[in-house]
């Protein structure tokens, strides 16, 4: 990679950051004297349709895909459920699968939408002229493609955007072909012990410090109903809760969800599978932490 290459993907990692920053990095919300999440990742779909070695999807062993999908059901169970507590953060359409796959995509997008921001991360192999103006007029609020293959990727979507005159806030292109620096994510996560990375000094560092904010402001949801405690977890062996059999509140501020809260707030990387996670989850949430820590 050139100068110019690995400047344009500081940028864009910058730029990726500063997007969240708005609303993970505000003043909380409370519900019953209990901060809220400020933001909810929805795994639509158990697959996905391409195999990144980066990615636990790699692996039949870790991450096979079921084919298992998110029913209409759950999503008005989770709306019903939020529309309590007042809820007013926004929604990451991602997880574990490619969420363009799902046949309901627009359907569940429009009954997130009347809450806030929903956007979507999609690998772009789904876009066309066509779903760029179903999404558009749909209330999604924007569209994140992960390009893989090539500058050729770049090109063809910017094309699609500039015909249909497309407001360049809506779609966000990101590379993520350049293999030299860890496929422009920076410092690559190993998805909760999932995947083997290199141990580098900044990853010594999270090691070190091992506090954690993820679960002071986000929730991850996935197919099924199950809360997972972040969406690092791609071993899914422990459920925080599943929304179908409980309140969204309830496992929010639930036993089991706020002991792995407690220990992460503390410094305390000791449960799995937080142990053998080298994320840093001290880059948004810091005003979520603050409020959760004047809890006793």
């Amino acid at each position: 990679m050139d100068l110019k290459e690995a400047v344009n993907l500081k940028e864009a990692i910058n730029k990726n950051t500063s997007r969240k920053k708005p609303i993970l990095d505000r003043d909380p919300q409370f519900f019953k004297n209990i901060p809220l999440p400020s933001w909810i990742e929805l795994s639509l779909i158990d697959v996905c349709n391409r195999s990144c070695s980066f990615c636990p999807k790699f692996d039949d062993n870790i991450a096979p895909n079921t084919y298992q999908k998110m029913e209409l059901s759950l999503i008005d169970k989770l709306v019903s459920d939020l529309k309590k507590i007042n809820f007013m953060g926004a929604f990451c359409l991602c997880g574990y699968g490619e969420p363009m796959l799902h046949k309901d995509l627009i359907k569940i997008i429009n009954k997130l939408g009347v809450f806030g921001g929903v956007e979507m991360v999609t690998n772009g192999d789904m876009i066309t002229e066509k779903t760029i103006l179903e999404l558009y007029n749909s209330k999604l609020s924007q569209i994140l493609i992960s390009m893989y293959d090539g500058m050729e990727q770049k090109i063809k979507f910017q094309k699609m955007i500039n015909k249909l005159n497309i407001p360049e806030n809506f779609i966000t292109l990101r590379e993520r072909w350049h293999k030299d620096e860890d496929y422009g994510l920076g410092a690559i996560s190993n998805r909760g012990g999932t995947i083997n990375v290199e141990i580098d000094e900044n990853t010594r560092k999270i090691n070190k410090t091992k506090k954690c904010y993820y679960t002071a402001y986000q929730t991850t949801v996935d197919w099924d109903g199950n809360l997972y405690v972040c969406p690092n977890d791609w071993n899914r062996k422990i459920s925080m809760g599943n929304v179908m059999q409980k309140d969204f509140f309830e496992i929010w501020n639930g036993k089991f969800l706020s002991k792995y809260r407690r220990e992460l707030l503390n410094g305390k990387r000791c449960s799995s599978p937080c142990s053998v996670c080298n994320v840093d989850g001290t880059v948004y949430g810091s005003k979520h932490y603050d409020a959760w820590k004047k809890i006793k």
